[in-house]
C-alpha cells in the first residue's frame, strides 16, 4: 500500500515518540564510610584508678620529764642569792637554794647530781622520752627551788625528779624517794606521786639498798620541801645515797657507781610512764 508523502511523514514520527529511551546512567551508589583503627580519633583512656590512701594516724607525742639536779656548782659563791626566801608552797618561805653536802674527800653534792642527772637524761631520751633540766651546766646559780617547782607544769611534764645526795650521820646507808605529804596539786597528782616514788624505789634497789635511818623501806614524806610542794605534776626528790657514809660515798664518787645508780634511775621513771 502506497501511504501519501504526508500519512507517511506522520507515521514515522509516531513511531520515534513511542520507541523506548536507554536509561539514564546512574551514578554510582556512594560506600559506606568505614574508619581503620588507624585512622579512628584516639580514645582516652580513664585515669588509673589510685588506691585509696592509708588512714593517717595522729603522731603521739613523747612524753616530757623534768630532772631536777640539786644545787649548783656556783651556789657557795653567791650567798647573797641561795639565801633569799622563796615561797615554799606551804603558806611560808625557805632559801632561795643551798650550797648541798659533799663526801669526807670532798666530792660536791652538786657534781654528783649533775653528773647523774645527765646520765639519766641520755637514757630517756633514748627510751623516745623528752627530757628538761632545771639548770644547764654546773657552774651557775639557783635556780631558787620555787621556780624549780613551777618549771614541770610551765611545759607540761609528766613527771619531775629531783636528784640529790644526802648529808645525814655517817652511820646511816642507803636511798629513800621523798613525796611531799601535803597532797598540794589534789589527790589525783598525789597518787601519781607516790606511783612514781614506788616506781624508782623498785628499781633503786638493786643498787643501793633502801635507807636504814630515814622513812620507811625507802620511802618518805615530808611537808616542807618547796620544789615539790609547787608541782603541778607527780614529783619526787631522790637521795640517791647518804654521802656521808663511806659505803655510799665510794659508790657516788666512782663513775661506774655513778652509771649504775643512773641506769636504775631511768629504769624506774621509765617505768611509771609504761615504756
Amino acid at each position: 500500500m502506497r501511504w501519501p508523502g504526508a500519512a507517511l511523514a506522520l507515521l514515522l514520527m509516531g513511531l520515534a515518540g513511542c520507541s523506548t529511551a536507554a536509561p539514564a546512567a546512574q551514578s554510582p551508589a556512594a560506600e559506606p564510610t568505614t574508619t581503620s583503627a588507624a585512622t579512628a580519633p584516639a580514645t582516652e583512656a580513664p585515669p588509673p584508678t589510685q588506691p585509696a590512701p592509708a588512714p593517717s594516724t595522729p603522731a603521739v607525742p613523747a612524753p616530757v620529764v623534768v630532772l631536777d639536779p640539786g644545787h649548783n656548782g656556783g651556789n657557795a659563791a653567791h650567798p647573797e642569792v641561795v639565801t633569799a626566801p622563796v615561797p615554799d608552797g606551804a603558806g611560808g618561805t625557805k632559801p632561795c637554794n643551798t650550797t648541798g653536802t659533799a663526801t669526807d674527800a670532798g666530792f660536791a653534792e652538786h657534781a654528783f647530781n649533775w653528773d647523774v642527772a645527765l646520765r639519766v637524761r641520755d637514757r630517756l631520751t633514748a627510751a623516745g622520752v623528752a627530757v628538761v633540766l632545771t639548770r644547764q651546766d654546773d657552774s651557775g646559780v639557783g635556780p631558787c627551788v620555787d621556780a624549780r617547782g613551777r618549771l614541770a607544769g610551765e611545759v607540761g611534764a609528766s613527771a619531775f625528779v629531783g636528784i640529790h645526795g644526802d648529808g645525814a650521820g655517817a652511820g646511816g646507808r642507803g636511798f629513800h624517794v621523798i613525796t611531799s605529804s601535803l597532797d598540794p596539786a589534789g589527790a589525783g597528782v598525789a597518787a601519781g606521786s607516790d606511783a612514781l616514788a614506788l616506781s624508782i624505789r623498785d628499781a633503786m634497789t638493786a643498787v643501793v639498798p633502801p635507807g636504814d635511818y630515814v622513812g620507811r623501806n625507802g620511802l618518805d614524806s615530808r611537808p616542807d620541801l618547796a620544789g615539790l610542794n609547787i608541782n603541778a605534776v607527780p614529783a619526787v626528790y631522790v637521795e640517791c645515797g647518804n654521802m656521808r657514809n663511806a659505803t655510799d660515798a665510794a659508790l657516788m664518787s666512782d663513775p661506774a657507781g655513778r652509771a649504775a645508780v643512773a641506769d636504775r634511775l631511768a629504769t624506774g621513771v621509765l617505768a611509771y610512764l609504761g615504756r
